[in-house]
């Protein structure tokens, strides 16, 4: 199923801003793969002035002759000619060419994988003929190669771009209207597993639950995205085998440098520059205590960042022999078991998201981290969300748990006596908030405020309490 277009506003904005300047210029797009660049291209293009062309691993003389066919389309005879080179191919192009033309390259590594001529051949032209009005796109998939070919100092490119942009997944609140989805409950049940890679969401789109999608697009080993770690890794990392390893025991629970060095019988600075990569690729993300800086702190964790790449490395990856040789319902009854569980992981990092995209209190909030130390008693605790006020004078402390209305009394309670022990308080003002799968009823919650006057963004004193649903969260993350 082709979905509608969502989002993308500001992307949309500034390439079309490019475009109508009367110089030319560059615009680079890159980011992981299925997140919608080409169809983010689709939509900014208009055919009757852009030619647009997708790299591939054919040999240069091939790829010329479609580029030309493609460029024939606007000028006419322009594929008549055999092009000894690309600095043939490109002098006429840029030669011919209309003020406004558009010159799109999707896949771009791959096209320089079989000419490495180009970039500097890009180079010479929006250097020399920028008064043309050509306008160049280049994007790609392999955010190592593009990065690369456009952000490294040394390279052709380097400094020549008037747009960078890092195409990410699309934000969580926009799959309850990608997939029809009845209610945010769902909505955040099917965020942890596709996440918001835009294709996964046309695949899952197809199937009549999310139970049956896992089964024949995930688990089967023919189903599409089987194998899709895989590909992401082989596209950006160097050692791809190396990196599904750190994956594979961050997935298992190891969470810290030195348990990964541990289990791989390595030294941890040898996995310090892995590491590395995949935060810099937002696969992994790196975290620490609110309050302590993550890159200076001993009590860094490591954690998947990607839904979809959490649940593979979680459920798919400790099974891929069993789902092979076996039926796949064995496995999917096991993961149906230990699916609230990293649904309700998935549903801390929501809360913690959506913090700084609300007011709450009456108070607008800078983002939201956990927290874990030794409390005011000495003894170890962990606070799911702390966020500061934006004028530094409030602290908001939540708990956030995939449960129902009739825990959140019991979780109420657990949570104020953690804050009686929260060592970072100081004179600062204290909000508590409830992150819950769905909403007790009014006067359960000794503070809690009325729904109506926490979205009028009234003033309420410290100490109140309010509790936050699927819906709020996901409405907020949009």
């Amino acid at each position: 199923m082709v979905l509608s277009f969502f989002d993308r506003h500001e992307e949309i904005r500034r390439l079309s801003r490019l475009l109508h300047r009367r110089e030319g210029g560059l615009a680079v797009l890159y980011g992981r793969r299925r997140c919608g660049k080409s169809r983010l291209l689709g939509r900014v293009l208009d055919p009757a002035r852009s030619i647009y062309y997708v790299g591939d691993e054919r040999e240069s003389v091939l790829q010329r002759a479609a580029l030309a066919a493609e460029a024939a389309r606007l000028l006419p005879g322009f594929d008549r000619v055999t092009y000894p080179g690309w600095d043939e191919l490109f002098a006429r192009l840029w030669d011919e060419a209309r003020p406004g033309t558009v010159v799109a390259i999707d896949e771009f590594p791959a096209l320089v994988a079989a000419a490495r001529e180009i970039p500097g051949l890009l180079q010479k032209r929006l250097d020399r003929t920028t008064g043309r009005g050509v306008h160049v796109l280049l994007a790609g998939s392999s955010q190592r190669m593009m990065q690369g070919l456009v952000l490294d100092r040394t390279a052709p490119l380097y400094g020549r771009a008037a747009e960078i942009m890092k195409i990410a997944p699309l934000a969580p609140g926009w799959i309850r209207p990608a997939l029809s989805l009845q209610d945010a409950v769902a909505a955040v049940e099917s965020f942890a597993v596709w996440g918001g890679v835009p294709r996964y969401w046309e695949l899952a789109a197809d199937y009549p639950n999310l139970d049956q999608a896992i089964r024949d697009l995930v688990l089967s080993p023919l189903g599409v995205l089987h194998d899709e770690p895989g590909g992401l890794l082989l596209d950006d990392t160097r050692d791809a085998a190396q990196a599904a390893s750190i994956l594979s025991l961050i997935g298992a629970g190891c969470h810290r440098l030195s348990e990964i060095a541990a289990r791989l019988g390595k030294p941890a600075t040898s996995l310090s520059r892995p590491l590395q990569r995949l935060v810099e690729l937002d696969i992994v993300r790196r975290e620490a205590p609110f309050g302590v800086l993550a890159r200076d702190s001993k009590r860094t964790l490591y954690r998947i960042a990607d839904p979809f790449l959490a649940f593979w490395f979680r459920f798919v990856e400790p099974h891929r022999s069993r789902l092979a040789a076996a039926p796949i319902a064995p496995v999917a009854k096991a993961i149906a078991r230990a699916f609230p569980g990293h649904v309700a992981s998935v549903w801390e990092d929501l809360a913690r998201a959506s913090v700084a995209r609300m007011t709450c209190f009456g108070r607008s909030w800078k983002p939201a981290a956990r927290w874990w130390g030794p409390g005011l008693d000495r003894r170890p605790m962990e606070i799911d969300l702390v966020a500061e006020s934006e004028d530094g004078r409030a602290l908001l402390l939540g708990k956030a748990r995939w449960a129902s209305a009739a825990e959140a009394a019991r979780l109420l309670a657990e949570l104020r006596r953690k804050v009686a022990d929260f060592p970072l308080a100081g004179d600062r003002e204290i909000f508590l908030g409830l992150w819950l799968k769905s909403a007790p009823k009014a006067g359960v919650l000794p503070g809690a405020r009325k729904t109506r006057a926490a979205r009028a963004g009234a003033a309420e004193t410290a100490g109140a309490v309010r509790v936050f649903t699927p819906e709020q969260v996901m409405r907020a993350l949009r």
